[in-house]
């Protein structure tokens, strides 16, 4: 429910979270100035929901790869379901779980390189 709400909340009203004061922000990026992994997720939701994929991406580029790849694994699950198939998931073995914490792990510390072009990687204020 709370996530419908929030949902609403970005797009209905069109709370950009660029231009608001009273959202979550960051505790790790406000008292060390390093960003996490998630940084700029916010807005980049706010850009998914308007439809804004390069906005979104430059905010952060790790969320949209992490929405794509719950869409392709949810997908092969419901394709598997109601069409009788027998279709793997690439997530499905320990391996694949391993190499996206390696993924996640190399964005956090690439993002924060203070040099072109991981700047590219850090989220846009």
């Amino acid at each position: 429910m709370l996530l419908l709400f929030g949902v609403v909340a970005f797009f209905y009203f069109m709370i950009n979270p660029s231009e608001v004061d009273f959202l979550l922000q960051c505790p790790l990026y406000k008292t060390t100035g390093v960003y996490c992994p998630g940084c700029g997720s916010q807005r980049a939701i706010h850009h998914l929901l308007h439809l804004n994929f390069i906005k979104a991406a430059t905010n952060n580029i790790l969320l949209l790869l992490g929405l794509l790849s719950v869409a392709y694994h949810y997908g092969i699950l419901f394709v598997n379901r109601y069409f009788n198939k027998n279709y793997k998931s690439i997530f499905n073995n320990t391996k694949s779980l391993l190499i996206i914490l390696i993924i996640i792990i190399l964005f956090w510390i690439l993002r924060n390189i203070p040099h072109y072009p991981f700047t590219l990687l850090a989220p846009d204020n």
